[in-house]
């Protein structure tokens, strides 16, 4: 699975670089989004890995540390990005005439950079806060790489104020995007039904059909993850139901995974800029 991260991800950076035709704000973003998976996936599949195959089961607390702040930075800005990635689509789609000088490169390069500084910004606060916690508890993870909230738990003191600035930046920065990502894509959605050729219809759709079957995977998952009713005995344990696990490590592993092929797969501009690039490289051998 890492491997197949790495080749799609790395495919899809590459031929947004080298095709001119991919020049454009959506193609920017696509790129972003797949350094940002191949960066988020990195910071705990090879960890894991080495704990499956060999007699090292350990971490250290800066180790740990690390893992959680690029973790959570990941996180919060690949939340970010899909959203200005779903206004994006919302301009070209219903704003077509205008979509050129909306999103200039004036707009979209700071748009994506602002993505990463919130991402490193929220992470860093809350990574901040839960590394100054006493720990004098057991001192094993209950997941499969340092969590946040799994370290939290951890803690012998009332972690009551770091849960607080957790539901605060969630709220920001998950449900904020969430927010923008249902309105555009409503209004995507008005725009298209008043489009009377069903072909036309069709072919506004296909433009952001790859982006809306992402996001509906991405934050499906964690709002399954973090909204789905818990008994009083799981929520009183500091033991993580091992379907939260398994689902976080499905938006963590098969998301990043399936991005590349999903966008491939629903867009012919990806699908020939990939065989030119193939065309290039046999041509060279």
């Amino acid at each position: 699975m890492y491997v197949v991260i790495l080749l799609g991800n790395g495919t899809l950076i590459l031929i947004s670089i080298l095709d001119s035709h991919l020049h454009t704000p959506m193609y920017f973003f696509l790129g972003n989004l797949s350094f940002l998976d191949i960066c988020y996936t990195t910071t705990s599949i090879p960890s894991t890995l080495v704990s499956f195959l060999s007699e090292r089961k350990t971490i250290s607390f800066s180790g740990c540390a690390v893992q959680m702040f690029l973790g959570l930075a990941m996180g919060t800005t690949e939340c970010v990005l899909l959203g200005m990635m779903a206004f994006d689509r919302y301009v070209a789609i219903c704003n077509p005439l205008r979509y050129p000088i909306i999103m200039s490169k004036d707009s979209y390069v700071p748009m994506a950079a602002g993505s990463w500084i919130i991402g490193a910004a929220n992470s860093a606060v809350q990574t901040a806060f839960a590394v100054k916690l006493p720990f004098c508890r057991n001192n094993v993870i209950n997941h499969f790489s340092c969590e946040i909230l799994a370290v939290m738990k951890l803690a012998c003191v009332d972690i009551s104020n770091n849960e607080f600035i957790m539901l605060v930046a969630t709220t920001l920065f998950i449900l904020t995007p969430l927010i923008l990502i249902i309105v555009s894509y409503t209004l995507i959605i008005v725009s298209i039904l008043k489009i009377r050729s069903s072909e036309g219809r069709s072919k506004v759709f296909s433009t952001c059909s790859a982006h809306l079957t992402v996001v509906i995977i991405f934050y499906g998952t964690i709002l399954f993850m973090y909204m789905k009713p818990k008994s009083k005995e799981t929520l009183k344990s500091d033991d993580l139901d091992a379907t939260d696990k398994l689902i976080s490590m499905f938006y963590g592993v098969m998301t990043p995974m399936m991005n590349p092929l999903i966008y491939s797969l629903r867009n012919k501009d990806v699908k020939e800029a990939v065989k030119h690039l193939l065309r290039r490289i046999l041509l060279k051998k």
